[in-house]
C-alpha cells in the first residue's frame, strides 16, 4: 500500500479544526481513528501581546512536507494534514495543527506525536516575543527538552 500524500500548508491565516478534520474523513469508511493536535500561543506570565513567527518561505513548507512524508511512510495512515501559521499570533490563537487519520488509533497517535516532536526541532521557524508594555522580549531559544523528545524516534 502506498503512503498517503500529506497536505502541508504554511499560512498567516487561522485554520478551522473541524473543516480540516472533515477533509480527512468525509465519505471514508476505512478511517477508525483521527488524532488532532492543535498548538496554541500561550502567555504563562500575563505579559505577552503576541508571538511573531518568522519563516523562510518555501523552505519551511518543504521541511514540514519532508517530515510529514516520513510519518506517512512509517505509519499506515489514511490521511495527514499539517498546517503551521506565521506572522503575529496573539495568546490563545492557533499556531499549528496536525491531523492524522488511520484505521487504528495507535498509528494515528504515534504519527501525530512524531510530527510534533520534529516540528518543534526541525521546522525552520523563529519566534519573537512582543510584550504588552510595548517592548520586545527577544527571540525564543530552542529547548533541550524538545530535542530529547525527538531523539526517541531514532531508537530501534
Amino acid at each position: 500500500m502506498a503512503a498517503v500524500e500529506p497536505v502541508v500548508r504554511v499560512q498567516a491565516d487561522d485554520f478551522d479544526i473541524a473543516t480540516e478534520n472533515a477533509r480527512l474523513t468525509e465519505g471514508r469508511t476505512d478511517v477508525g481513528a483521527v488524532v488532532t493536535f492543535t498548538g496554541l500561543c500561550r502567555d504563562e506570565g500575563g505579559t505577552l501581546a503576541a508571538l511573531e513567527l518568522e519563516h523562510y518561505p518555501g523552505m519551511a513548507q518543504a521541511e514540514i512536507g519532508r517530515i510529514a512524508r516520513e510519518a506517512a511512510e512509517r505509519w499506515p495512515l489514511t490521511g495527514l494534514t499539517v498546517i503551521h501559521r506565521h506572522g503575529k499570533i496573539a495568546p490563545g490563537e492557533n499556531i499549528v495543527l496536525v491531523v492524522t487519520a488511520s484505521a487504528h488509533r495507535q498509528a494515528a497517535f504515534e504519527a501525530a506525536n512524531f510530527l510534533m516532536d520534529f516540528l518543534k526541532t526541525r521546522a525552520p521557524f523563529w519566534k519573537k516575543e512582543h510584550r504588552r508594555d510595548g517592548t520586545e522580549g527577544g527571540w525564543v531559544e530552542a529547548r533541550d527538552i524538545d530535542d530529547k523528545a525527538a531523539e526517541r524516534w531514532h531508537k530501534t
